[in-house]
């Protein structure tokens, strides 16, 4: 029988969008010699975890380091979030939080970073990168609220740079998530709670010809606890046909979102202490924003005598206005410093692998070859307005953005207990900037070649041990590749690299050695040659220092029976820039400490439910450290009772702790009416959502 045969009589059922890790572990499989498995090395069924019924690999023995893994559905399911991006810090040390109103980007904390809107962690959703290059509010803008949680499949983590299939942002790491084909049952549910939130949602899969149609739409409103509320509206749909058999499988989804809002967005910490405010009031109500995204995509995975082929494509437009002011009156004391960031934009992109298996001096060899196609066509404005009306503009663009990936990477099980996995990247960028300023208008180019190596030694008594390495990069906005005056000040500025180079290494553990116990262990140091960033409402790139970041990561999945779950990690990072300044070597709002529990309970009889107690801890606001954020702790849950087979009656609580602490916080001057015209420094913040509450009634049908 040869390998393609092998691999339709074993892995038949596998997902068509299943991604290149999972190639890698289906293939590591496949190419240990009999000789091999028989002395100890795991195959894909020997070290498993339950979930939903079905048994899967929890990648001992096909893993390439300590730090990736994948997340259940059912522990998906388990999570309770205020949101749907929180569904992320379901991956051990990320945090997801909001420093403004529902329908924007989350704020990610991961690994010394903070994240800002998503530069450096690279997140896909059903194959589309989500990440948002050259965005009008920030680079790597990363928007999850299309995001339907009850359809997801699972999700996929992997950290650090190590990964030649992983390319623009993913230097602190990469998350996948996927979407399910085919749903076990329909599903209509409502939900309902204090502040404002309702929610509707229906799903539902039919077979339909060879394949599979599966619909889902959703309507959300919330106000949230603030004083201007947030009224914010929000509508999402999904229409999905797949053909799952065979040797050859694709899929078809279109997905549509559409969203608008007031914001709370953070506030002085004078002003609430002076009494002007309250902690749930805005200095500016009229902020907020609107947003929309459509997309078309398609994958398609062939298997044959020469190895798998998969191929991925999707076209996406989206469209956000977003009203922000966070100096108040600092620039204009008359009219305020409200600005508008405007970004819309044509996203098109393919990605095609292919991977096989063959033998060299003796040894089976795994490779992959992949390339990644990426367009991007963009307005995008910065300016000033008043109550959401424009006074005056800082700067227009229109870019064209393009990039092309090639990488190849192979895995070699050289001994018993030692395999490698050895890659190459290269990414190539064209960018073409045509300004309303001539100035700062321009054509821009360049590439980068990253190596990628992992060791693997063991495992002995279900315990594996990594080294790794490998270079990453992001990409900075394109305008700051072209400018050469500032928008506003009208003074010189230099031009900044387009692409920014990461070098990353890491040792770690895994083990399975307690049964029900999936744990692991790693320590890593990632360089930066440069923290470039476009500073969205001043419309130009700060350039920063060289870091480094240093720190260690310790996760935790135990499940000691069929009614028990536990999940815990804790992660801490010391995060600096690298050389000597009088102003200070800290890097402002990069996380250190971070940690989380989640406890699940099911098949009780009727009743199940979870919790989750999460630690977010301090991190320096300025350079020297002087000023801090405070450390904050808040506690979720859920607790649900089956009714019949068909109908669940979920209660859902946030903060349950009612903990009055920050979000997030910064550190900058702004000016409240009546201070003196060059501002006040001050810690600004987002306060926590106070308690809320939500019952949900869950039907299948």
């Amino acid at each position: 029988m040869n390998q393609a045969a092998r691999f339709r009589a074993r892995y038949g059922a596998c997902s068509i969008r299943t991604d290149m890790l999972r190639i890698i572990l289906i293939l590591a499989g496949m190419i240990l010699p009999p000789a091999t498995q028989a002395a100890g090395i795991p195959t894909l069924n020997e070290v498993i975890v339950r979930a939903d019924g079905d048994r899967i690999n929890k990648l001992i023995g096909m893993a390439n380091s300590a730090n990736e893994g994948t997340v259940l559905k059912q522990q998906l399911k388990q999570r309770t979030v205020y949101r749907p991006g929180e569904l992320l810090e379901t991956v051990p040390g990320l945090i997801v939080t909001q420093h403004s109103g529902e329908g924007k980007a989350n704020q990610y904390f991961a690994r010394g970073f903070n994240l800002d809107h998503g530069t450096d962690l690279r997140i896909t959703v059903d194959g589309m990168l989500v990440n948002q290059r050259s965005h009008g509010h920030g680079q790597g803008y990363s928007d999850l609220n299309f995001l339907i949680p009850e359809l997801a499949s699972s999700l996929q983590y992997l950290k650090g740079p190590y990964y030649a299939d992983q390319g623009d942002f993913s230097s602190a790491g990469s998350i996948n998530m996927g979407y399910v084909n085919k749903l076990p049952a329909g599903i209509a549910s409502f939900g309902v709670g204090n502040q404002g939130f309702l929610r509707g949602l229906v799903a539902n899969s039919h077979d339909l010809g060879a394949g599979t149609v599966l619909y889902a739409a959703e309507l959300n409103t919330k106000d949230g606890p603030w004083i201007t509320a947030e009224n914010f509206k929000k509508f999402n749909a999904v229409l999905r046909y797949s053909q799952n058999t065979g040797d050859t499988r694709f899929n078809i989804t279109a997905m549509g979102y559409g969203a608008r809002w007031n914001s709370t967005d953070q506030i002085p910490l004078r002003a609430v202490a002076s009494g002007l405010i309250s902690p749930l009031g805005a200095i500016d109500p009229s902020d907020g924003g609107k947003s929309h995204r459509f997309s078309l995509s398609g994958a398609l995975q062939h298997a044959s005598g020469y190895g798998i082929t998969k191929v991925n494509l999707y076209t996406m437009h989206s469209d956000l206005a977003l009203f922000s002011n966070f100096t108040y009156f600092l620039d204009d004391p008359i009219n305020g410093d409200q600005f508008s960031q405007v970004d819309k934009r044509f996203q098109s992109a393919m990605n095609l692998s292919h991977a096989w298996v063959n033998t060299f001096a003796g040894f089976a060899v795994e490779n992959t070859v992949g390339a990644q196609f990426q367009n991007d066509v963009i307005d995008n404005g910065l300016l000033n307005t008043k109550q959401r009306q424009t006074l005056s503009i800082t700067r227009k663009d229109h870019v064209v953005e393009n990039s092309v990936g090639f990488y190849y990477q192979n895995s070699v099980q050289w001994m018993e207990k030692f395999r490698s996995v050895a890659g190459v990247r290269t990414d190539l960028y064209w960018f073409d900037v045509n300004s309303d300023n001539s100035a700062n208008s321009g054509k821009r180019y360049d590439d980068i070649t990253n190596p990628k190596l992992s060791l693997i030694f063991g495992p002995w008594a279900k315990t594996e041990y990594y080294l790794n390495y490998g270079g990453g990069f992001h990409s900075n906005d394109a305008r700051g590749t072209t400018t050469t005056i500032d928008p506003k000040s009208g003074e010189p500025v230099g031009r900044v690299n387009p692409l920014v180079r990461s070098t990353g290494y890491e040792a770690g553990l895994r083990t399975a050695i307690i049964p029900g116990l999936q744990a692991s262990l790693a320590f890593f140091r990632l360089d930066l040659a440069s923290e470039l960033l476009f500073v969205g409402d001043a419309g130009t790139t700060e350039p920063s220092r060289p870091s480094k970041r240093e720190g260690v990561e310790i996760s935790a999945f135990y499940m000691p029976n069929s009614w028990l779950t536990v999940d815990v990690d804790y992660a801490l990072a010391k995060a600096r820039f690298t050389g000597s300044d009088p102003a200070g070597n800290h890097i402002p709002g990069a996380i250190q400490g971070v940690g989380k529990l989640a406890i699940a309970i099911d098949n009780l009889g009727p009743f199940f439910g979870s919790m989750q107690l999460r630690y977010f801890g301090k991190r320096p606001l300025v350079e020297d450290n002087r000023v801090q954020s405070d450390n904050t702790v808040t506690l979720n849950g859920q607790f649900g009772i089956k009714v019949g087979k068909k109908l669940q009656v979920v209660l859902q609580g946030f903060n349950l702790l009612n903990t009055k602490a920050h979000a997030i916080d910064y550190f900058y001057t702004s000016r409240l009416p009546g201070e003196p015209a060059s501002g006040v420094a001050d810690k600004h913040f987002h306060p926590i959502e106070s308690r809320s509450f939500r019952v949900n009634l869950v039907a299948n049908f």
